[in-house]
């Protein structure tokens, strides 16, 4: 397909139904910790993702190659990918899908930070440097609040840390011959050395199975297809179709999703200190990512 040089409506359409995929992710990820033990859960997902992709590169005639000046960025790609899920799924275990979420989506708020440290011509100035001023204290207004019997310090520090490790991520294909490298071998090297990582370290967080049912089995498929394999797939085709910053400028809406969702499906609390905090994460995240 021409790649287009703004954002029409079929566009839109299709970055407000990705970002209320991942809102909704959150809830899938909460609720599918009922029946698995999270860590073992996000290793499953990396394995059944790896399987789905495999599969479709496959069938799409996709080389499945990395060159060996990609190979040294593609191991901290894998290396950062399993942190950032054990974080993000032992986050969701222990506190609400709002608070989670809003801090994790924050993640642009460190992207934005590295890229003005090592990256040349990203400097933070102007409507930027505003927007991360709103953005990181949206996130400690909800971090501080501790009132809610939803709240949890070492849940939210966790997603704190996923979203610090996501930006990492971005930031690795950024500096390194990775931004070279098809999306689908990005994808494939962050779930073939998280398949394994997060495998291992799942039984040092607990027993793997909990109260398991139907629904948590469909969760795991959830993630292994609407997300973690064709989901990210469908984000690499809308970057190749229209303007990354355009794109990007969508990504708020995914905390703004994921908090209604949590409210609706799970009963979450939403007080003063939720509202106010996805507010000024979501109007930061809409300044970051403006040029």
């Amino acid at each position: 397909m021409e790649r287009k040089d703004s954002i029409d409506a079929a566009g839109v359409a299709a970055l407000v139904a990705f970002a209320f995929l991942l809102g909704f992710n959150q809830v899938v990820i909460k609720v599918s910790t009922g029946g698995f033990q999270p860590v073992f859960l996000a290793g499953l997902r990396s394995v059944g993702a790896c399987a789905a992709l495999l599969l479709w590169m496959r069938l799409r005639g996709i080389r499945i190659v990395l060159p060996r000046e990609a190979r040294g960025g593609a191991v901290m790609l894998g290396l950062l990918f399993t942190a950032e899920f054990v974080f993000l799924y032992l986050s969701l275990d222990r506190t609400s899908v709002g608070r989670a979420s809003i801090i994790f989506y924050s993640m642009p708020v460190f992207v934005a930070l590295a890229a003005h440290l090592w990256l040349p011509g990203e400097r933070i100035s102007g409507k930027r440097a505003l927007g991360l001023v709103l953005a990181m204290a949206g996130v400690a207004w909800v971090m501080a609040d501790r009132g809610s019997n939803e709240a949890s310090l070492g849940g939210d520090l966790m997603a704190l840390l996923a979203a610090i490790t996501w930006a990492g991520i971005a930031l690795v294909v950024r500096v390194t011959p990775l931004e070279r490298v098809a999306p689908e071998m990005q994808l494939l090297s962050q779930l073939v050395i998280s398949s394994v990582l997060l495998l291992l370290l799942a039984p040092f967080f607990g027993p793997f199975i909990r109260e398991l049912a139907p629904i948590h089995w469909a969760g795991l498929a959830f993630q292994v297809l609407a997300i973690a394999s064709f989901g990210y797939l469908f984000w690499f085709f809308l970057l190749k179709l229209y303007p990354a910053s355009g794109v990007a400028s969508f990504s708020f809406l995914s905390p703004v999703f994921g908090v209604i969702l949590g409210w609706l499906m799970l009963g979450e609390d939403v007080g003063p200190h939720i509202i106010g905090g996805l507010v000024f994460v979501a109007v930061g995240i809409t300044l970051i990512n403006r040029r």
